[in-house]
């Protein structure tokens, strides 16, 4: 389980509306407990790396970024725990596509967001078989 603190669920819904009409998409940050759910402290926007006319269903977080992504957490004392992204006009459920993405030991939050306002919000995680994704909240 992941526990997501109302001020970081709020941060990501504004990502996702500036983002709108591409999808938005970011770092969680936090620390993974070994008997316990992953605590999320932070987020970590990034900019959508994919090709402009692609953006609006699709996100990429460039290698570089990555890379400055475990810096930056692990100068904070924290772990990259999952990710976000945003879905405009669509609603915050995981495609097969980000199922094909995913990797079953971080949380994927999706942020639906209608006519360039957030809505839905909703936290998975991945089957370790990698066959389907497991609401969190």
């Amino acid at each position: 389980m992941t526990e997501l603190p109302s001020d970081k669920q709020h941060a990501i819904r504004l990502e996702g509306e500036k983002a709108y009409p591409g999808e938005c998409c970011g770092f969680l940050l936090g620390v993974f407990e070994a008997t316990g759910p992953r605590h999320i402290v932070d987020i970590l926007p990034m900019c959508n790396a994919r090709e402009t006319e692609a953006q609006h269903n699709r996100f990429l977080i460039a290698p570089v970024d990555f890379m400055r992504a475990e810096r930056h957490a692990r100068a904070a004392g924290l772990e990259i725990v999952g990710f976000y992204h945003s879905h405009p006009d669509h609603p915050a459920l995981p495609s097969d596509y980000d199922r094909e993405q995913a990797l079953p030991f971080y949380c994927y939050i999706i942020v639906s967001v209608n006519k360039a306002k957030a809505e839905g919000l909703t936290g998975w995680s991945l089957s370790p078989d990698r066959a389907h994704f497991n609401q969190e909240f």
